[in-house]
């Protein structure tokens, strides 16, 4: 057999097995989104969700100076981790940065998703109140049914 053929078909496959195994990844990723308070929200009913949605988009929006200096803070950090002498000062400084970054806009994000769970059905509250208990490494109780 031509080595020529067998290379390509090796090559080929590889990547074919490859593709096939993204896709398949994002698919899972896809209809199993997480059990975070953010992801909660794709379980709110219709109204609810875009309402929950808009208010985390505002969110994000009005901290848009702090995400971007975040991902300046890591970027820095990347910079600062491929120099031949290591500056541990200024690469604690990045991190520090990123992570207060990070803690700001999750503070915003929680604040936002506080007021939403105040105005919200009892129902909404407990698929929020179920979506922090599957992150916490714990599944929810089954839910009581009603006489």
């Amino acid at each position: 057999m031509n080595p020529r053929l067998v290379a390509a078909s090796l090559v080929l496959n590889v990547f074919l097995i490859g593709a096939l195994a993204g896709g398949t990844g994002w698919l899972i990723g896809k209809f199993n989104p997480g059990y975070s308070l953010e992801s909660a929200g794709g379980r709110l009913p219709a109204a609810d969700r875009k309402a929950f949605r808009q208010a985390l988009r505002e969110v994000r929006r009005e901290s848009r100076d702090v995400i971007l200096d975040g991902q300046a803070a890591r970027r820095e950090a990347a910079n600062l981790l491929q120099q031949p002498t290591l500056d541990t000062a200024a690469l604690a400084a990045a991190l520090e940065r990123a992570r207060n970054a990070d803690a700001t806009v999750r503070a915003r994000l929680e604040q936002r998703i506080l007021e939403f769970a105040a105005s919200g059905s009892p129902e909404d509250r407990q698929l929020l109140a179920d979506a922090l208990l599957r992150r916490a490494g714990r599944q929810p109780p089954p839910a009581k049914k009603s006489p």
